[in-house]
């Protein structure tokens, strides 16, 4: 397989609290629909061609089970993950500061400072039960280096732009790591002899 076709194919990983509309959002985004109820989600996995800044990227999207503060981000949400995308609720508080404990287990797991993430607020329909005001989740998404939105899987808001932004940040994260490759070894000395 071509390098340019592994380069294109990204997994994606969407995490957050129960209840906060991973799956609608998800559904929504690939299926076109809305669904009001369905049962708790276990952990289901998606194909998607995302088309973004001129490139066809083969997008795995992961749907993980809902999180509290006792179950951990685990190897199959991190090995092999390009971006993550961390929805709360703006009707639940709770839900907000679980993006938080995600983003560092995240951090802890994949032993690293940042990750390609994008920190969305979902249920952005239910204004009478807002909890969350957006300016302090757009500071938190600052703070940890990650891009943010609201959405409306109900009325259809924002949320292309979801998976859009996520490719964002992983094309972003892969031009700065680009640029920081340390430079290439010496050319081995020619004589036999290594000074060390």
């Amino acid at each position: 397989m071509p390098t340019t076709n592994l380069l294109r194919k990204k997994r994606i990983v969407v995490l957050g609290s129960r209840s906060v509309g991973k799956s609608a959002l998800i559904l929504r985004y690939l299926e076109g629909q809305f669904v009001e109820n369905y049962y708790p989600t276990i952990e289901d996995s998606f194909q998607r061609s995302i088309k973004y800044n001129g490139t066809e990227y083969d997008c795995e999207i992961i749907d993980t089970a809902g999180h509290d503060e006792f179950s951990l981000v685990n190897a199959n949400h991190t090995i092999g993950t390009h971006g993550y995308i961390i929805v709360y609720s703006v009707a639940s508080r709770n839900s907000l500061d679980m993006v938080k404990i995600l983003y560092d287990r995240i951090l802890d797991f994949c032993g690293v400072q940042q990750v390609p993430c994008v920190i969305v607020g979902s249920k952005s329909d239910l204004q009478q039960f807002r909890q969350i005001d957006p300016t302090e989740a757009q500071e938190l998404a600052k703070l940890n280096n990650a891009a943010w939105t609201e959405t409306s899987a109900k009325k259809n808001s924002n949320v292309a732009q979801v998976f859009e932004l996520c490719l964002g940040e992983i094309e972003k994260r892969s031009n700065q790591n680009a640029a920081f490759r340390p430079p290439p070894p010496p050319p081995a000395n020619r004589n036999g002899c290594t000074i060390m």
